[in-house]
């Protein structure tokens, strides 16, 4: 099983701080997981220009073919006016509209106060409905108090990775043993 993790913030450590610890998590709980954490701040992205992702290079074109082979998905973004990153978007933007078919996905959102809490609900999710995502009844909201430098320092945060993590990997198990008998009894 492969999950993808997108850090959709090009400064800022917050994000990056949450998705290494999930990473983290995940890896821990399955040791028949493979994690990539794709860190936009150390990438060199271009504008999407609606281009098949396929005539990308570089940076770009690796993102977007990660995101491509992952059976699971994990969106990350800082609060930007009450919405995702632009560089989160620029990535959604990159792929075609079938591009997460299939694909167990969830988000984790930082912001700096519980104001946005419903971002993920409000603005992530109908494009990842769009794309035909397989969306995780559950996300994660982490607000800037719970995190000092980069480490989270709320057990509670600690507690909800743990779950999210559990939840994530259990339903992409579940996920792909249910395509593969649909599979199986197609062919």
């Amino acid at each position: 099983m492969k999950i993808v993790l997108v850090s959709g913030a090009v400064i800022g450590s917050k994000t990056v701080t949450v998705l290494n610890k999930l990473k983290d998590t995940l890896q821990a709980q399955s040791n028949q997981v493979e994690v990539v954490l794709l860190d936009l701040r150390q990438l060199q992205m271009v504008f999407s220009d609606g281009r098949d992702f396929r005539e990308y290079s570089g940076d770009t074109l690796r993102v977007a073919t990660e995101i491509m082979s992952a059976d699971a998905l994990v969106l990350g973004s800082p609060v930007y006016q009450a919405g995702i990153s632009g560089a989160l978007k620029n990535v959604l933007d990159l792929l075609p509209a079938r591009a997460l078919a299939d694909k167990v996905t969830t988000a984790v959102i930082t912001a700096g106060s519980p104001r946005h809490f419903l971002v993920a609900d409000y603005q992530l999710k109908p494009i990842l409905n769009f794309m035909k995502a397989v969306p995780l009844a559950s996300s994660l909201y982490v607000e800037s108090k719970d995190i000092a430098g980069d480490e989270i320092i709320t057990g509670e945060i600690i507690t909800r990775i743990d779950r999210l993590a559990s939840d994530l990997l259990l339903t992409t198990e579940t996920y792909q043993a249910q395509l593969q008998r649909l599979e199986d009894s197609l062919f």
